[in-house]
């Protein structure tokens, strides 16, 4: 695909205003994190990659989806391009608010909740389309709100499986049709 294409490609997916909406959420969180004990920021850990997650999903929905899929060429090159993208931001820019907090609620876990919530999205927009991608994300952060899973093997495990397994099904599939 060329630079223009790319271009285009980005502008369709409102991606300018989901890396600025990565922005505000990383401020958000930097604003929040002094407010809180260091001890005491599981919120933190499990809301701001909820918020970012949400954003990202809005980015994946396709204004023409029936040009995407009668395409020449795959699409999958670019929707890996745009979610790996994403996700390399948000995953960089989040634990910069939780630098000095435990491990427990630090910079690792806001990494893997941030994967987890990413690969929730990317495979809830196949089956529920990019508009609804959201909405898995709170029975996620709910379940691991009321768990507060420690930093151990399972949870990274966790994380990578929906990882894989979302942006797999959503580079594969694309979005499902957004109702007219």
């Amino acid at each position: 695909m060329t630079t223009a294409g790319l271009t285009l490609y980005a502008r369709s997916r409102a991606l300018p205003a989901t890396v600025a909406a990565l922005a505000a959420t990383t401020a958000l969180a930097l604003w929040s994190a002094h407010a809180l004990d260091p001890d005491r920021r599981f919120p933190l850990a499990a809301l701001t990659p909820l918020l970012a997650a949400a954003a990202i999903g809005t980015s994946l929905h396709t204004p023409s989806d029936e040009l995407d899929r009668t395409a020449a060429r795959p699409w999958w090159h670019p929707r890996l391009l745009h979610l790996l993208t994403l996700t390399t931001l948000a995953t960089a820019l989040l634990p910069l608010a939780v630098l000095t907090g435990p491990e427990t609620f630090g910079p690792p876990a806001m990494i893997h909740t941030t994967l987890a919530c990413t690969g929730l999205t990317a495979g809830a927009a196949v089956i529920l389309g990019a508009g609804l991608s959201w909405l898995p994300l709170f029975g996620y952060a709910s379940v691991m709100y009321v768990l507060e899973p420690r930093n151990g093997a399972g949870t990274w495990a966790t994380a990578g499986a929906l990882f894989v397994a979302g942006v797999t099904a959503y580079v594969i599939r694309g979005p499902r049709k957004s109702p007219a």
